[in-house]
């Protein structure tokens, strides 16, 4: 009795996976939660029409994205365009953007077939019975060899998808994240330029005060030398002039160091903005009515709220692409090669060689190690939700405590400004009554120094509320859009 022999033809196994691929393909094959949009972390907030600590002069108006362009100050705003174009945090944020779409379209080539070439020319020194003869000697020939091999893996449940919606996840995260960063600049650069002014001008005013001082000294001086005074008076007014000369000091060193923030704010070496910004100029103020639109628009707007829902987001998929690492894998590999011991051959088509093997994997047993990382994920996942609910209400937070600072500091402003406007009017009246002979002149110059004095702090005092503004426009997430954008 004679067995034939035949090579395998893998016909039923081929049928098999691809009837499996079919109902794959047809059926829901994506594994694991379905992510449909982030969790509403604070529903009656977004609800509302307005903010609850707004006043009469913010408005539920949508704000501009550009909000410095309200200060009226082209300096400020020169300086704010040069550092969204060239601070290293946007230059590194831009980078970060760039990593994650690359690893988003790497991801994404898994779900295609992948195609190798190779080409190989080995010597073959073998016993020569191996190759059919019958002597005990050994053989040495070449063999030529070009050949190609293909593979695809079937993403039956979903994880590569999985992956790649996770690493698309994650890329605009890292948008988010850059434009988070522009918001920070911005705002950073605002509030020190508004510092440098009024440091500026507070200087600008300690000047005065050093001049007032040293009249008073001298006169102080005069009293004690004809004896009309005792020594405690010019005491006094050494003392209030010293105290006078450390302030501009101080006032001084504040100014070159902003100067010098401002340039590495905007990318540039300490000193390059010596000249641009070393001659005082006004301070600039908010508007009198101030748009900020409403708790909805705040989420919208909000950089960091974007990251942490895109965070979570990613989280997501990450369980459904370690759900389907336990589950069967399909496989296709092909090979087609041509080959000889002459060179010719790899050209000669009856030299070609074939080979098909589908395949199917599952891991039945893996120690539980599969389900640990699904569990793993999904505590990732309730973390990431954690992160998103508390960044929403911290957002809340921030806009209505920036609100309340605000509405609070026009008030200190306003009675900053009533206080200069009544020590210019008790200066002008001691003047007059100096200039009468109904008091000193100390006297007179006194008044004059409290003058200077409140002056200052209106200047703090405008400041406050130009700074106060500035976190408001913060808070609501603005500054990182383009001008297309906020048209």
């Amino acid at each position: 009795m004679q067995h034939s022999t035949r090579p395998f033809a893998p016909r039923a196994a081929t049928l098999t996976l691809a009837l499996m691929a079919s109902a794959a393909l047809t059926g829901c094959t994506t594994v694991g939660p379905k992510y449909t949009g982030a969790p509403d972390a604070a529903p009656a907030a977004a609800a509302r029409a307005a903010f609850l600590r707004g006043d009469a002069t913010t408005t539920a108006t949508a704000p501009a994205a550009r909000w410095w362009e309200a200060l009226g100050d082209p300096v400020l705003n020169g300086l704010i365009d040069k550092g969204l174009a060239d601070a290293p945090d946007i230059a590194a944020a831009n980078a970060r953007i760039a990593q994650a779409r690359a690893g988003l379209a790497a991801n994404k080539t898994a779900l295609i077939p992948t195609l190798n070439v190779s080409g190989a020319v080995p010597y073959v020194n073998v016993p020569s019975n191996i190759l059919g003869g019958n002597d005990t000697g050994r053989t040495d020939t070449t063999i030529y060899n070009v050949g190609f091999d293909s593979s695809w893996e079937l993403d039956l449940f979903g994880g590569t998808r999985s992956k790649i919606a996770a690493a698309g996840a994650r890329a605009e995260a890292a948008e988010a994240s850059a434009n988070d960063a522009r918001v920070t600049l911005s705002a950073e650069i605002a509030r020190a330029y508004v510092s440098l002014r009024a440091r500026q001008a507070v200087l600008a005013l300690l000047d005065q005060q050093a001049a007032i001082d040293a009249q008073l000294v001298s006169l102080a001086q005069d009293r004690l030398t004809r004896g009309t005074a005792p020594e405690q008076p010019l005491a006094q007014a050494r003392g209030q002039a010293a105290q006078t000369e450390g302030d501009r000091a101080k006032a001084g060193a504040d100014i070159t160091v902003l100067i010098d923030q401002l340039a590495v704010l905007t990318g540039q070496e300490p000193g390059a903005l010596d000249v641009t910004l070393a001659t005082p100029a006004p301070l600039p103020l908010p508007p009198a009515s101030v748009a900020v639109g409403d708790p909805a628009s705040l989420l919208r707007n909000r950089p960091d709220i974007r990251m942490a829902e895109r965070q979570l987001a990613a989280a997501n998929a990450d369980i459904g692409a370690q759900i389907a690492a336990g589950l069967p894998k399909i496989s296709f590999m092909g090979l087609l090669g041509l080959g000889g011991t002459n060179i010719g051959d790899v050209v000669d088509p009856s030299k070609i060689i074939g080979l098909a093997l589908p395949q199917i994997r599952w891991s039945l047993f893996d120690g539980g190690r599969n389900k640990a990382q699904v569990t793993s994920k999904r505590q990732a996942y309730a973390e990431a939700e954690a992160n998103y609910r508390k960044t929403v209400l911290t957002a809340l937070q921030d806009a209505e405590g920036s609100l309340t600072r605000f509405g609070s500091q026009r008030q200190v402003y306003g009675k900053a400004l009533d206080s200069q406007a009544q020590a210019a009017r008790g200066q002008a009246l001691q003047q007059q009554r100096a200039n009468a002979g109904t008091v000193s002149r100390s006297d007179a110059l006194t008044a004059q120094r409290q003058q200077v004095q409140s002056a200052q702090a209106a200047a703090s005092a405008a400041a406050e509320l130009t700074t106060d503004f500035i976190a408001v426009e913060k808070a609501l997430g603005l500054g990182w859009q383009s001008p297309a954008q906020d048209r």
